[in-house]
């Protein structure tokens, strides 16, 4: 019988195995002076009320309140990284409460300068900014401010709406205690015929088992599961619409999709085009169930065949060295610059790279604008840690580009970009090992990973965007939803998505229930606009060599000084055109091809 490896506890890591969170502070105690030095500026910003019609008070203000960000930032990055190292560390857990709870009282203190700005009569804004030349840095910050106007209500208004924010949450909240807490599932046979209760967590792993009767049978216990609660979860939903419905009419917006996308200046065409340019080339698809559903050698493809690989994950064990070597190798197309950014880091000591006893689980880029960024893994030798070693290390180097580039106020990018440049490096990765790799398995499995990614990045989350979008429209036509409604629709977009190959079963038609992001309207269709953008960058950074590489670090060192569309635009991805999904659709297809050979 093999020896089980025990995980070490943190104290018996190797030193060039963690990262470097002394460079923020040496030790708690001058983590604690910092702390209370924040806590004697933060009442400071309160004595700029009624102020901020006078050009040389509001920048007095914004360099305060820039002050007390940046130091609560780096407070904040140091406990929660001590406490992800070990999260049963009880002083980790103390720093961590500490500032968090103490943001709740900044965020309060804070809360009049929006309200305050937009009260002001017109032009006395621009008017000051011209007055007071050092104000002209926080020109776009202020205009993003007064393009919101429109949509902002009197003080009493606004004061009501935030008072009954908590139960305008309370369907998503209603969804997360049915689904998480209430539920359970039957239990099923696994592959040696041993009775396993189904679960959210193990599920996964069963809809991906070899075995068709385990995907089946697992398919088949959540799917019915959910059904028997269908008209509470139908009831959650449609009152979570309706309230977002809601709010977009009292705010003054002509629907709730412009509500989700103009704060963020978001033409509605992006959305649009989002859904119409995969519906126009939904055949790729059709075309992949077809091919998935030949290798599998199945004569009916259903529902619950579409995770299972068609090839087994290599057996094999990639030390972190070699991943670091095979990464760099990777993503050599993006240039010496970018690859000496990457080698500083992990000498410097951004990456924490090993599991241990009571480490956080997954894996994340964080880092604040004084601080170095940091990346935290929980390596385990295999192909996917690769890919997730140059995914978190493309969001880490977006920051180092922005936090070096841009102003503190301009240097975090916006969600619709935060996916972008850690997609990108997993683009040009897989492209690079699919190229190289001579094995016919190996290199099957690679193709196969890229075709998975797409599929459920752009796909089905585009999918998901349409089911938004009628669900949406229905409801501001007057036209009520039940459950059978809802799962009516989710049932034609399957058919229309997968195409004559799959057989749709019933059961899949309850699935909208199970999706959490139904509750963050209109957020799913950037995880596939994100990808098609990355798609983009890396096929020009691979056809056009250094032209291509620099309009890519622009991208990567704008931060949020303009709107994202024109950020990405600037750099030659326009996503107001169907071009950057059209080049992943094209894509698909090659790999397609490839499986096919």
């Amino acid at each position: 019988m093999s020896e089980v490896k025990a995980l070490k506890s943190r104290n018996e890591v190797e030193k060039k195995y963690k990262w470097n969170v002394e460079k923020i502070y040496a030790d708690n105690d001058k983590w604690e002076n910092d702390f209370n030095e924040l806590k004697g500026m933060v009442p400071q910003l309160s004595s700029y009320v009624g102020k901020l019609n006078n050009g040389k008070e509001l920048l007095e203000y914004l360099k305060l309140e820039e002050k007390v960000s940046r130091l609560a930032g780096k407070l904040a990055v140091y406990a929660h990284l001590r406490s992800d190292e070990d999260t049963a560390n009880p002083t980790f857990q103390a720093l961590r409460d500490k500032i968090y709870t103490y943001f709740a009282e900044i965020q309060s203190i804070q809360a009049f300068f929006v309200p305050e700005i937009l009260s002001l009569s017109e032009g006395t804004i621009e008017k000051e900014v011209e007055r007071v030349p050092e104000l002209k840095m926080y020109k776009f910050l202020l205009e993003d401010i007064l393009r919101k106007k429109p949509h902002t209500l009197t003080k009493e208004k606004e004061e009501l709406i935030a008072g009954v924010s908590d139960c305008l949450q309370a369907p998503d909240k209603i969804f997360s205690m049915l689904s998480d807490a209430d539920m359970t599932f039957p239990t099923i046979k696994d592959e040696n015929n041993n009775d396993i209760e189904l679960t959210e967590a193990n599920y996964g792993r069963f809809i991906q088992s070899k075995d068709r009767r385990v995907r089946k049978d697992a398919f088949k216990a959540l799917f019915n599961t959910y059904k028997n609660y269908k008209n509470t979860f139908g009831a959650s939903l449609t009152s979570s619409i309706k309230n977002f419905v809601f709010i977009s009419k009292v705010r003054n917006y002509s629907s709730a999709l412009e509500c989700s996308l103009k704060p963020n200046n978001i033409p509605l065409e992006v959305y649009h085009n989002t859904v119409d340019t995969i519906n126009k080339n939904i055949e790729a698809l059709h075309r992949y169930v077809k091919i998935k559903k030949k290798l599998l050698g199945l004569d009916e493809i259903h529902m619950y065949d579409l995770y299972v690989p068609i090839i087994d994950s290599p057996a094999i064990s990639i030390e972190f060295e070699e991943a670091l070597k095979t990464v760099k190798e990777g993503l050599k197309p993006l240039g010496e610059e970018y690859l000496n950014i990457f080698e500083e880091g992990v000498k410097e000591g951004w990456i924490d790279i090993y599991p241990n006893k009571g480490k956080r689980g997954g894996a994340y880029s964080s880092g604040d604008y004084d601080t170095m960024p940091y990346v935290l893994l929980n390596y385990d030798n295999k192909l996917n840690d690769v890919s997730t070693l140059a995914h978190e290390m493309g969001h880490s180097i977006h920051s180092y580009y922005s936090r070096k580039t841009q102003p503190y106020v301009y240097a975090d990018y916006s969600l619709f970009v935060a996916e972008v440049a850690s997609t990108t490096n997993e683009n040009l990765l897989i492209n690079y090992l699919i190229n190289k790799e001579q094995d016919k398995n190996k290199r099957l499995y690679l193709i196969n990973q890229q075709l998975e990614q797409i599929r459920t990045t752009v796909f089905r989350q585009v999918m998901f965007a349409e089911f938004e979008k009628v669900t949406h429209e229905n409801m501001e036509k007057g036209i009520p939803l039940t459950s059978e409604d809802l799962s009516k629709i989710w049932h034609e977009l399957n058919v229309k998505y997968f195409g004559p190959e799959m057989i749709v079963d019933e059961e899949i038609d309850i699935e909208w229930a199970r999706i959490p992001h139904f509750y963050r309207d209109f957020y799913v269709y950037q995880y596939a606009t994100g990808y098609a953008a990355a798609n983009s960058f890396a096929h020009e950074i691979l056809e056009k060599g250094e032209t291509a590489v620099e309009l890519y670090k622009g991208f990567l060192k704008s931060g949020s000084s303009e709107y994202p569309i024109n950020v990405l635009k600037k750099a030659g991805v326009d996503m107001t055109t169907p071009k950057p999904l059209e080049d992943t659709i094209r894509r698909f297809n090659q790999l397609l091809d490839m499986i096919e050979k």
